[in-house]
Formats: structure tokens, C-alpha cells, sequence
């Protein structure tokens, strides 16, 4: 049997992808290796799954995909936030906005996004095999793809004899190198690399960082929802692009606010996935050092004032009691030993030289990163094909006329907060919008 379209991957790019082009009236089969669909999708923000960010202007929302803004306004033109939002209120799926306009099912469950897509494949009459690993393309010429073939089943199996599938187009969504446990193993890079699309080097990215300081590990499983964090090397600030450029100073997303996710190992949160890229970089060239603000809302002369308020109304309690009015209780011992102040001093006589410590202590801890995590606990991978190589219209290769690309496939940077899912969003869409057209 020949299909219409054939989608490689059933991750959310795939899912989309599958249902779209169904809804066309195509005759659609979905392939994934594992035993069923969306098995990341359903572990993704921590189970609850972040659908997209509800910056419903293109702009501002593109620029946050950085340098590769000017390809994607083609796609997101077609298929947005808008639509996305509508697709799933539309499927009976009510959301929820929070922190940084991040975008939740009420639910609180990935398994109801998880449902919708099941539902809209469904809908469609989507083929699905599941346990239906993809080994490669078969061309018999240049610039189109006739077949992908399957991995033969049981040991020993050569795949002299596979099963050869046939389809007028092809959907390539079959994810980066992140939480390979899931089945992003790469492979799609493999194959598109020995068709002459040009990959950069698959990364982790949005990814948890380890540290060596074992206060962090004490506190696992506590949280600051809202913190600022600034990373410094050799002394210098790496903000604003400005520096020793001998330590590849100048990386511009060194400052970062948002949550902050403390755990067994060091550091995990928004704030800290969305700065993983430029901690991993710095690494390379020496010794890094995270500056963590715990109160970003006070600059020093606000907070000296603060304190000063603080201490005077409760002027004949401790030191350890009235601290926790300001800041989270589980900080307390921490802040309270890296403060140098007796914690049994009553509050009338802290002297101003101990409070102007404080006041340090609160904007600026230091916290040493080693090393971040590997790709088994990275949110995406960056990396990927060429964006030049894509046809942004249709989401079609510049290079094979029936090949559409899709998802974490391209080489795309986006910061954590439901821009990943989004991207999958769309450019699915895009894809099953003009396959086989």
C-alpha cells in the first residue's frame, strides 16, 4: 500500500504533523519505535506539561528563538499561539496561564494534551504503528525519497529483508538527542546527514547544573519562585557582551530571573535551563561562579532600608527568628552562617557594619557549578539542520522535494517556558498543511 504521507516520530511535532494532514482528507500512517505515542510529552514539565507561552505577539515571541527569529515568522504566521490555544480549548482541554505567561493544562497533567492529540489522530483515522522502528530512506534517485524502510524484528535479525514502506511524502519528527530513554537517539540526524543535509553538532540545552557546594544539595527540593541569578568568570560579569575576551566573556543570557529549583545534585528551575547553554560554554575556559539575588526586588539601598525597619520593629527578638520574615525559612540557617551574625544576637544590636553584610549576603551568594548534566535529563538538545535548508513555507527540504522537517530536529535555541512545544506545534502543523500538496 502506498500512502499519502508517512510521519516518522510520534512526539508532539509528529502527532500534530499526522493529525493535520489527516484532517485533509490524506491517508496518513504514523510510525514510533516505542510502544506508544508521546512518551516525552508525557514527562515533560515535570509531568505537567508547559503546551506553549502566551505571548500572542509574533514578534516578541520570535525574538525569544534568537537568531533564528527571521526563519520562523513564515511558519508561526500559519500556525501561533492563537491557534494552538484554540486547538486545544476546541478539544475540550481548558488552560491555565502562569509565571512568565507559561501556558498549563487546568489538569495539571501532561496525560490531557497527551489525550487531545490521541483523540485528534483518532479523529483523522491516522494510522498508527507503534514497536515500528525507522533504519533509513530508500531513494532510487536524487531529491526524493521513495521508502523508508522498518528494523527487522527478533535477535539476530540482519534487515537484509525489511519492510519497505512507500508514501508520496515523508515527515521527518523523530527529536533530538534529549532523554534518550524516550527514544530521541538521534537517528534522524544520521539519516538526513547521509542525504547531504548539513547538522550542526547536537548540544544539551535547558538542562539541570551540578554544583559543588553541598549547602545547594541540603536544600533538595526546595524552591525560589522568584530569583535572579548573574554568572561571573575571573571576576568579570557576562551579561552584556562586554569583557575579557580571553574567557569568551559577552555571553548575553548571563543574567537570568525566575525560579530557581534547588536539588540533590545543584540546580535545576527555569531561570537556571535557560542559563545551562552559557554555564556549559564558560566551563570550558575555567572556574564559573553563580551569583544567586534572593530578593531581585530591592536593589541594596531598598534592602539596607528594609532590614533596618525590620530589626527596629522586632528589636527584642533574635537574629535566627526575625530573618525568616524576610526571606524563606529553609534559607535561613544559610544566610544566617554565611552572614557571620551571631544567631542568638538580638535584633537592637546588629551594627550597621553586620547589616550591610547581610544586605551582600542576600543579593549575592555564590554557588560554583562543575559541570552540567547529561543529555538523559536535558529539556531539548540544540543543534541540528541547517536552517537555510528549509523551506519555511511548507516546512519542506530544500533538498528533497517530498521530505518536511519538523520539531528538534533544526537547529533551533529557545529558552524554557513552553517555546519548545510550540515549536512543535507549528511547524507540525506546517508540515501536515503541505504534504503532498
Amino acid at each position: 500500500m502506498k500512502y499519502d504521507v508517512v510521519v516518522i516520530g510520534g512526539g508532539p511535532a509528529g502527532m500534530m504533523a499526522a493529525g493535520r494532514a489527516a484532517e485533509r482528507g490524506l491517508n496518513v500512517l504514523l510510525l514510533e519505535k516505542n510502544e506508544g505515542l508521546g512518551k516525552k510529552l508525557l514527562i515533560t514539565g515535570g509531568g505537567r506539561c508547559n503546551v506553549t507561552n502566551a505571548e500572542m505577539d509574533d514578534r516578541t515571541l520570535l525574538a525569544k528563538f534568537k537568531d533564528s527569529d527571521k526563519f520562523l515568522f513564515s511558519a508561526f504566521s500559519q500556525h501561533s499561539v492563537a491557534e494552538t490555544l484554540e486547538f486545544f480549548h476546541s478539544h475540550d482541554m481548558p488552560t491555565k496561564i502562569e509565571a512568565e505567561k507559561r501556558v498549563f493544562p487546568v489538569s495539571d497533567s501532561a496525560k490531557s494534551v497527551w489525550e487531545v492529540m490521541i483523540r485528534y489522530l483518532k479523529e483523522g483515522k491516522v494510522t498508527i504503528r507503534s514497536n515500528a522502528e525507522v533504519i533509513g530512506f530508500v531513494q532510487t534517485q536524487p531529491g526524493c525519497i521513495d521508502a523508508v524502510k522498518l528494523k527487522n524484528k527478533g535477535s539476530g535479525s540482519d534487515n537484509k529483508n525489511s519492510e519497505i514502506i512507500h508514501a508520496r511524502s515523508f515527515i521527518l519528527a523523530t527529536g533530538g538527542k534529549s532523554h534518550p530513554e524516550t527514544g530521541s537517539t538521534g537517528d534522524g540526524f544520521m539519516w538526513l546527514e547521509k542525504i547531504g543535509h548539513t547538522i550542526a553538532e547536537p548540544k544539551v540545552s535547558l538542562v539541570p547544573i551540578e554544583v559543588a557546594d553541598d549547602w545547594v544539595k541540603k536544600l533538595s527540593g526546595f524552591s525560589l519562585p522568584n530569583a535572579k541569578i548573574t554568572l561571573f568568570q575571573n571576576g568579570v560579569k557576562q551579561s552584556d557582551g562586554r569583557g575579557d575576551s580571553s574567557n569568551r566573556a559577552g555571553h548575553r543570557n548571563a543574567v537570568k530571573k525566575g525560579k530557581v529549583l534547588f536539588t540533590h545534585f545543584g540546580l535545576s528551575g527555569p531561570a537556571v535551563l535557560n542559563m545551562s547553554s552559557e554555564v556549559g560554554e564558560l566551563l570550558k575556559y575555567g572556574e564559573v561562579v553563580i551569583s544567586l539575588d534572593l530578593l531581585p526586588q530591592h536593589d541594596y539601598s531598598t534592602l539596607n532600608t528594609a532590614l533596618q525597619k525590620l530589626f527596629a520593629m522586632e528589636s527584642n527578638k533574635m537574629f535566627k527568628n526575625a530573618i525568616g520574615s524576610l526571606i524563606p525559612a529553609p534559607l535561613a540557617p544559610v544566610v544566617i552562617e554565611k552572614s557571620g551574625i551571631d544567631p542568638d544576637t538580638f535584633c537592637h544590636s546588629v551594627t550597621r557594619e553586620e547589616r550591610l553584610t547581610l544586605v551582600k549576603v542576600l543579593k549575592d551568594i555564590h554557588i560554583r557549578p562543575t559541570r552540567l548534566l547529561g543529555a538523559d535529563k536535558a529539556i531539548i538538545t540544540s543543534g541540528g539542520v541547517a536552517l537555510t535548508e528549509i523551506d519555511w513555507r511548507t516546512m519542506r527540504s530544500r533538498l528533497i522535494e517530498n521530505l518536511h522537517i519538523v520539531g528538534d530536529l533544526l537547529d533551533i535555541n529557545r529558552p524554557s517556558g513552553g517555546y519548545s512545544l510550540q515549536l512543535c506545534w507549528t511547524t507540525g502543523y506546517v508540515a501536515g498543511n503541505s504534504a503532498s500538496k
